[in-house]
This record gives C-alpha cells, sequence and structure tokens, in this order.
C-alpha cells in the first residue's frame, strides 16, 4: 500500500518531490465527454503559484500544467487524465546543511524511520509542493460539478488575529494576496506577517470553505459520511493540524436548542432558520451551504535555530535556509477549495451509482 491516492469513484493520485524534475497526478473515474483543456485547469493553479507576492515563498514556478492522457478533441474521454508539471527553481543546495539533521516540525524524522531514507531536498514527496496536483486535479472534479455547485475558500484568521464577520465582502478574497474578506482584518495582517517574516519566523491560519448548490443526499451512513470524507480530505493536505464542520468545535460550548437548525416549509420547499451543521446532517448534505474550516500550523522552516538531533544521534541546533512562507496556511487557500472540490465530486459519482440520479 502506497497511500497516495484518495477517492473511490472519482480517484486522485499525486506524485512527485518537490526537487525532483515533476510533479504530476492521475485522475480517475473522470466520466467522458467533459470539454476540457489546459486553460480549463491554469487559472487555480495560477491562485496557488508561489512568488506572487512578499507574503509567499519567492521560489519562482510557473507551474504550467499539461494534459498526457484522457483528453481528445477537447473532451475527456472517460479514461484516466494524466496531469504533469515541471519544475523549473529547484534551490538543493539550500539544504545541504541538513542532509543528515532532522528539521524540527517537519516529517524527516518520521519519514527516516518508516522508509529508512529520506528525500532532504525541500522536504521531498512531504513538501506542500505536492498540494499543486491536488489544485490541477480539483480543477477537473470542478468539471464532473459543473457550474452549479459553487466552491469559494478565504482565510479567516493568521495567527490569534480573526475577521470581523460583519464585514466580509467575497469579492474582496480575489482582490488581495493574502484572500482575505474583511479589508480592516486585510491591513493588521499585512503589517503582521511583514513582521514575521522580517523576523525569520512564521505564524499559523485558519481557512474557511464553502461549497453553495450542493445538492441534498450526498454522502451515505456510516462509514461514507460527507463530513468523514471531507474531514480526512482536509487533514491530508501539508500541515493541517484540524478540521471542523460546521460549528466545529465551537458547538460544544452549545445548547440542543442553540445548536438545532429549525426547519419549515415555504412555498413547497424544505427551508433550514440556520446552518449549525454546515450542511451535512448524518453524514448526508441537506441542500444548504457545505462549510468546513481547517488549521494550518505555523510554516516548520524558520531561521531561529532550534534544537534537534542528527541522524547519527548527535545533539545540533536547526536553521533551515531556502525560500518559505512565512504563513503556509496562505497558500493552502485554493488547496481546500480543491480537496472540496474532489471529495464533491466523488460523493456525487458515488450518489448517482446508488440512487441513480
Amino acid at each position: 500500500m502506497s497511500y497516495n491516492t484518495f477517492g473511490h469513484m472519482f480517484r486522485v493520485t499525486t506524485w512527485g518531490e518537490s526537487h525532483g524534475p515533476a510533479i504530476g497526478c492521475v485522475v480517475d473515474g473522470c466520466p467522458p465527454r467533459l470539454s476540457l483543456s489546459e486553460a480549463d485547469i491554469q487559472p487555480w493553479l495560477d491562485r496557488r503559484r508561489p512568488g506572487q507576492s512578499k507574503f509567499t515563498t519567492q521560489r519562482q514556478e510557473a507551474d504550467r500544467v499539461e494534459i498526457l492522457s484522457g483528453v481528445f478533441e477537447g473532451q475527456t474521454t472517460g479514461t484516466p487524465i494524466s496531469l504533469v508539471i515541471h519544475n523549473t527553481d529547484q534551490r538543493s543546495r539550500d539544504y545541504g546543511d541538513i542532509a543528515g539533521r532532522y528539521r524540527p516540525g517537519h516529517a524527516d524524522v518520521t519519514y527516516d524511520r518508516k522508509y529508512g531514507i529520506r528525500d532532504y531536498r525541500g522536504g521531498g514527496r512531504s513538501s506542500a509542493r505536492e498540494t499543486a496536483m491536488r489544485v490541477a486535479a480539483g480543477a477537473v472534479a470542478r468539471k464532473v460539478l459543473g457550474q452549479g455547485i459553487r466552491i469559494r475558500a478565504a482565510l479567516v484568521q493568521v495567527g490569534a488575529h480573526k475577521v470581523e464577520r460583519a464585514r466580509w465582502d467575497w469579492d474582496l478574497v480575489s482582490r488581495n494576496p493574502l484572500f482575505c474578506p474583511d479589508p480592516v482584518a486585510l491591513v493588521q495582517w499585512e503589517d503582521l506577517l511583514a513582521d514575521v517574516r522580517k523576523a525569520g519566523s512564521s505564524i499559523g491560519a485558519v481557512i474557511e470553505v464553502v461549497a453553495e448548490g450542493v445538492p441534498p443526499g450526498l454522502g451515505a451512513p456510516i462509514y461514507g459520511k460527507l463530513d468523514s470524507d471531507l474531514a480526512m480530505a482536509l487533514m491530508s493536505i501539508n500541515a493541517v493540524k484540524g478540521v471542523e464542520i460546521g460549528e466545529g468545535f465551537a458547538a460544544a460550548a452549545l445548547t440542543g436548542e442553540e445548536n438545532a437548525d429549525p426547519m419549515r416549509m415555504r412555498d413547497d420547499m424544505l427551508e433550514f432558520a440556520s446552518n449549525h451543521a454546515g450542511g451535512i446532517l448524518g453524514g448526508i448534505s441537506t441542500g444548504q451551504p457545505v462549510v468546513a474550516r481547517f488549521a494550518v500550523k505555523p510554516t516548520s522552516s524558520i531561521l531561529t535555530p532550534v534544537p534537534s538531533v542528527t541522524r547519527s544521534g548527535e545533539n545540533v541546533d536547526v536553521m533551515t535556509k531556502g525560500r518559505h512562507d512565512p504563513c503556509v496556511g496562505i497558500r493552502a487557500v485554493p488547496v481546500g477549495e480543491a480537496m472540496m472540490a474532489c471529495v464533491l465530486a466523488d460523493h456525487l459519482l458515488r450518489h448517482r451509482g446508488q440512487v441513480g440520479s
């Protein structure tokens, strides 16, 4: 078992390393006759691409995607879709000093203890570079979902500083490099991140993903719940340490009356008065927006020396050089959208297979 694949009907396998010649993925289970080209995928990758602002790593990768299979005359054929992005700006020399040292907070020690070998250049397979292919796969998933389902995400917290929901503006998200929906918080975050970068440190973040237009009925009891698959998908993103659906952990502080989502019929349509459940009840979508949040830890690569050990068992202090994100959560915003899209596409196809619509 290699565990590089996720999904059931809509299956995604990613491959490649941060400093290898290329990264790629294979998307299997995509229905035939869907319009698809590189131009449909590239805009989503451009949103995640490094080096676009002073708030992200300055590694310069164009992230130009190529479709190698599964598309003929502009349409999907129903066969595996193979996608590749060539790495062009690796600086492996930046990692020479830590070849025999374990970076605290990274997967160096666990990869070495599990496999007996690790690619120390940028973390190899454990690098966030892998997430580019999730975004590419997410673009294909959006084609499966169609235009009726809209998936958006925003950064809602940087460090201890949260957005004010009364000032929420979705249009602002696409107009700033921090994917921030709050104009006041945006200014505060910019100052905060400038100080963090100057100090050679890093900071964590929380991302909220919202899928609107999701039909009721996606997901299944008990081990095929939509929310459990979504939590797994978001938790699999590099550096993610927590996931919640709807009210999430805040629900523990509510009463049953406060947490309930009252229902009424209006013009022969079922309506909910609130959405504490995040659009999912009993593991099955309600027809309301599906809402999830995930927490991303501070980037582990920092310039401050941190106590660690070498592969041979010597005590050392490790300082990680190279080009790193002061807040890796920023570029996780389009990744969260992609994982939501992949999970929803998978469940949509599974739903059709079971109930036929």
